[in-house]
């Protein structure tokens, strides 16, 4: 099957030119759909014949197809190109209390959506997901599947496929590979979930892959993907961006990782849910969608205890900003549906006592969107990123 790479660079590599040209004119379209080939050609700056020759190569393997047909004052009308939205991509979002399934498209589109709770014994959550992905496969035929994406909250030794480092999951996730591979006969990629969003930035062009970014993850606990000099930085065993286990207060609550004090047990969603009892709101709610609908239609406590948790993700971000000086960074989660009331305290605090200017600061695609869509950017990714 095509691979194709994420980022725009075209540095020395073991492809071939005809490669390199393939994956470009591929990323122009996705990018830049509807485009005609002429714009392909400007763009790319390669010759009409050969975009032409390169188009439909790409047709015939089915990767776009052609649309609309333009209107000009005069000589030849335009036939405009786009990615083929018949092909899609199985994402799994796993969390420790629930999966979240979708179909999704290579324009980021997520067609089918489920939830699947997970029972405590890991055995039957083995089994339920299982099940819930065979459903899903079986109940859209008409999709051309390019493979399975996961995102899963650890850090995994992919050459090893080995869980390095999973405090909120508490069962071997890492088999679920394998299990769905035999499962459906499709490839499946998995990573952890920060990185597969940042990889999902550049796939679908929020970010041009060419300046350093960070994506940051606030779900159960906080995750950071890191993409710098157009590659994603894994570190050794995988475990680079582990921010959110950087001690943050001293003496502070609990950490599952065993430590105390921990930015995610300051800024998670579960710090949210434990703020709104602290500050009168009545015993603990048992979800966060739960509080920022409250959040939302201006509840005392619920606003009090997001705001809370904003303050303190936008600490952990200084640190990020001061250190890693990125370009950008980039928030996933729920946390963003409720973007403006949370950015203008994320942003007071990210910047305090900055030595610069600092890095953009944006949500990704809204709520638990983003991670679906990173799926697609895991199955069709060059691995050599």
């Amino acid at each position: 099957m095509q691979r194709f790479r994420l980022t725009r660079h075209q540095s020395a590599s073991n492809k071939t030119p005809r490669q390199i040209n393939l994956s470009l004119v591929f990323n122009l379209v996705r990018t830049r759909q509807p485009v005609s080939r002429a714009e392909l050609s400007r763009l790319s700056g390669l010759q009409r014949s050969t975009v032409s020759l390169i188009v439909e190569e790409l047709i015939s393997g089915g990767w776009i197809i052609e649309g609309e047909v333009g209107r000009l004052p005069r000589g030849r009308r335009p036939t405009f190109l786009q990615v083929n939205d018949k092909r899609a991509v199985l994402a799994l979002d796993i969390h420790p209390a629930q999966t979240t399934l979708g179909i999704v498209d290579l324009g980021g589109r997520v067609i089918s959506q489920s939830i699947v709770p997970l029972p405590d014994d890991s055995k039957l959550a083995m089994n339920a997901i299982i099940k819930a992905v065979k459903r899903m496969v079986d109940t859209h035929p008409e999709r051309a599947l390019d493979g399975i994406g996961i995102c899963v909250p650890g850090r995994a030794d992919l050459d090893q496929q080995k869980l390095i480092f999973a405090p909120n999951l508490h069962w071997p996730v890492l088999a679920v590979k394998q299990r769905i591979e035999r499962a459906t006969g499709l490839r499946v990629e998995m990573d952890n979930v920060a990185n597969a969003c940042a990889l999902s930035e550049v796939w679908f062009g929020e970010s041009d892959g060419m300046h350093d970014l960070v994506v940051v993850n606030v779900a159960e606990g906080i995750g950071t993907g890191i993409f710098a000099n157009g590659r994603l930085l894994r570190g050794e065993a995988g475990m680079a961006g582990e921010f959110g286990h950087v001690q943050m207060e001293e003496g502070g609550p609990a950490c599952a990782c065993g430590s105390h004090g921990c930015w995610e047990v300051t800024a998670s969603n579960r710090a949210a849910l434990r703020y709104y009892e602290q500050q009168g709101g009545g015993s603990r709610l048992a979800a966060f969608d739960t509080l920022l609908h409250l959040a939302q239609i201006g509840e005392e406590h619920a606003v009090a205890a997001i705001q809370t948790m904003a303050r303190c993700l936008g600490r952990g971000l200084r640190m990020i900003a001061s250190g890693l000086a990125p370009s950008e960074i980039v928030i996933v989660g729920d946390i963003t549906t409720v973007w403006q009331l949370v950015s203008p305290v994320i942003e007071e605090e990210m910047r305090r006592n900055a030595f610069h200017s600092g890095p953009r600061l944006r949500p990704a695609f809204e709520g638990s969107l983003a991670r679906l869509r990173s799926a697609v950017a895991l199955v069709m990714n060059d691995r050599a990123l």
